[in-house]
């Protein structure tokens, strides 16, 4: 026992070394240098092309989109498998975490690296849709292991592959849902007092119900539980903000305030610098809407559009409603509620208090239900990224043992919160940004010359 407990200690401060290493420093300069290089190389697509892109996105929408299968799905159900995977717990506890840590100000720093990324995040759609195959079994795939075999034809370009698919797997496939399943159980615990095991059980079984269901249940499910789970957030954030509206013109100036200067004391949380504001707001904000990370492109590389560019202004979307509304809202119903004055809470015990401070308990109640949407979305969202993966390293046959897997790491999740899973969720996640974007950085011509095709069709 002290052996194992010791194992576990070494392998903690080893993978959090790493991670450190990794979110502090290196990744941030990576997936924001590559965010600004596509910006550059694409006139600022996500400016020029905004409104194009919402039309392409909302102007046909419906609930009952064509039934996925084989062939792929429609454009705005792999918008909402990539959105079921975005939006998730990291939504209620990425800002308070870069509030707590980086200050007010770390919105501000929050809002531009997504700004930046929304141009990223059109690059690997744009790849996806590119270089999707059809395999041997008639299914329609893509993603990054794909795009990044192109930019590398060669024994380098295969095991980068590899590699990348075998980090999303292990990610978000299983770390990943470990945590989503615990979160959920967690929640439900606070706000009604049931077991976790309960909860664990009640998860597997309706994502079990999802998962065999194959690419269509997987469509229908994602398109009718994201609209709706937004739905919901979106308007009891706007009601507890509403709520304390005197404060709603003075949260907007701290986040512009402190991005510039350092904050003086909030609570129990010390002061922070306009290093750590930076870094918590650009760390928190690439997490959380995925640009750079290659897991969106797994979806995107689906949809069934005419031109590969038409599904890159979809993804850029999705990174918008990630950030720019549904973390924004949590940031201000955090700002304008007062907590920050009064307790020292950070993630998701600050959201939880923010709108405790509206709701009273029911406030508890509403974050349960929601982390169970968010939650039990990234589930479904992530399986299917892994899911992907293990279909280009293993087939089909592995598929099948990936999908009993996950449905035991979920039940194993909800009664676990382990801090080394946590941490090796976060590792894997930081590993699989460097082949990817490797993939990117090497096929950005080809991005642009798609670019350049797509456009002259438009005039």
């Amino acid at each position: 026992m002290v052996l194992s407990v010791t194992i576990t200690n070494v392998l903690l401060g080893v993978v959090s070394k790493v991670n450190t290493f990794m979110w502090d420093f290196l990744l941030l300069i990576l997936l924001c240098g590559t965010g600004i290089y596509f910006s550059f190389r694409t006139g600022f697509i996500q400016v020029r092309k905004f409104k194009l892109a919402f039309k392409a996105t909302f102007g046909g929408l419906s609930l009952k989109g064509d039934k996925a299968g084989k062939d792929g799905m429609s454009s705005f159900q792999s918008l909402a498998t990539s959105l079921a995977a975005q939006v998730g717990t990291g939504n209620l506890a990425g800002a308070a975490t870069a509030i707590a840590s980086g200050g007010p100000g770390a919105i501000f720093w929050m809002w531009l690296s997504a700004f930046f990324g929304m141009s990223t995040i059109f690059a690997e759609a744009t790849l996806a849709q590119k270089y999707k195959v059809v395999n041997e079994d008639g299914h329609v795939t893509g993603g990054p292991v794909y795009y990044i075999k192109a930019a590398f034809n060669n024994k380098f370009g295969r095991v980068l592959a590899g590699l990348f698919a075998l980090f999303i797997t292990l990610a978000l496939g299983f770390m990943g849902n470990m945590v989503q399943a615990n979160s959920i159980a967690a929640a439900c615990k606070e706000a009604f007092n049931v077991s976790p095991l309960i909860i664990g059980i009640v998860v597997a079984i309706l994502a079990a119900f999802v998962f065999i269901g194959g690419i269509g249940r997987i469509a229908s499910v994602t398109e009718k539980i994201v609209p709706i789970m937004a739905g919901l957030y979106i308007l009891g954030s706007i009601y507890a903000i509403v709520v304390h509206y005197a404060n709603i013109i003075p949260a907007l100036a701290s986040i512009f305030k402190y991005a510039f200067t350092p904050s003086a004391l909030f609570g129990g949380v010390v002061g922070t610098t306009i290093k750590q504001a930076i870094r918590y707001g650009v760390a928190r904000g690439l997490f959380s809407n995925e640009a750079g990370m290659g897991s969106t492109p797994n979806s995107h590389a689906l949809a069934k559009v005419d031109h590969p560019c038409e599904q890159g202004l979809v993804a850029m979307i999705g990174a918008f409603i990630d950030t720019f509304v549904i973390l924004s809202l949590t940031a201000l119903v955090i700002l304008t509620s007062g907590v920050m004055e009064q307790t020292p809470l950070q993630g998701i015990e600050l959201t939880q208090a923010a709108f405790f401070a509206t709701f009273g308990q029911k406030g508890t109640g509403f974050i349960a239900i929601i982390m169970f949407f968010f939650a039990f979305s990234t589930i479904v969202g992530w399986y299917f990224f892994g899911e992907q993966n293990v279909r280009y390293l293993f087939g089909q046959t592995g598929v099948r043992i990936y999908t009993v897997l996950v449905i035991c790491f979920i039940v194993v999740g909800s009664l676990l919160k382990v801090s080394l899973v946590w941490d090796l969720s976060d590792m894997f996640n930081g590993l699989m940004v460097v082949p990817n974007l490797l993939g990117l950085l090497a096929l950005s011509g080809v991005v642009v010359t798609l670019l350049k095709e797509f456009e002259s069709k438009l005039k």
